[in-house]
């Protein structure tokens, strides 16, 4: 007869998921891995996989939230440009506040961390920036639709803009304290939207 486990999956990749963001990939170790968890390493390999697995496991969950965020902020009804300011404000925001500044963007992180050398998670950096690009795109095209948004402006290259301003600005945040950097950056972003 096979055991239960004796631990809650889904929490405990959640767990996982916030200790990889807040360390790293390299920082983490499968000991910190088994202590944050609470559970044996045994059990960690039989419903996660090695360390690499578990990651791009969290990557994933951390994937799913968060585009679905993003799709309810950039989907509301109403006019587009507000939505498309306030996620652009709101990571702005985030990016300077003292406790999210520095634990960035998990996605950004990944990209910044292992990227260049993790094919895994470097497919998964780009299905995300690619779910955002799309998204942004989205809401441009309504944008000019509706006429919040000049005909003559690009959506595609809006959205481009804007997809690597809001990477930027993760980045920038945790390395600078000064939080008008990144505000004024963000604001003059905007005006393109007039």
């Amino acid at each position: 007869m096979a055991r239960n486990k004796e631990f809650d999956p889904d929490a405990a990749l959640q767990s996982a998921l916030e200790l990889f963001w807040r360390r790293g990939y390299e920082a983490t170790s499968m000991a910190d891995l088994v202590e944050h968890l609470g559970i044996g390493r045994a059990s960690i390999y039989a419903t996660f996989g090695n360390k690499h697995e578990l990651y791009l496991k969290a990557l994933d969950r951390y994937g799913e939230t968060y585009s679905a965020v993003l799709f309810r902020e950039l989907s509301a009804p109403g006019p587009a440009l507000v939505a498309v300011r306030g996620l652009v404000r709101r990571f702005a925001a985030e990016s300077t506040a003292p406790d999210t500044r520095l634990s960035g963007c998990f996605v950004t992180n990944t990209a910044a961390e292992v990227g260049a050398r993790d094919t895994a998670a470097a497919r998964r950096v780009a299905q995300s920036w690619e779910q955002l690009e799309t998204l942004l795109h989205s809401s441009l095209v309504r944008a000019q639709a509706q006429g919040e948004l000049a005909p003559e402006r690009d959506p595609r290259a809006l959205a481009r803009m804007f997809l690597v301003l809001l990477q930027g600005m993760r980045v920038t945040g945790k390395a600078c304290d000064d939080p008008a950097r990144v505000r004024e950056a963000a604001e003059a972003a905007l005006t393109l939207l007039d």
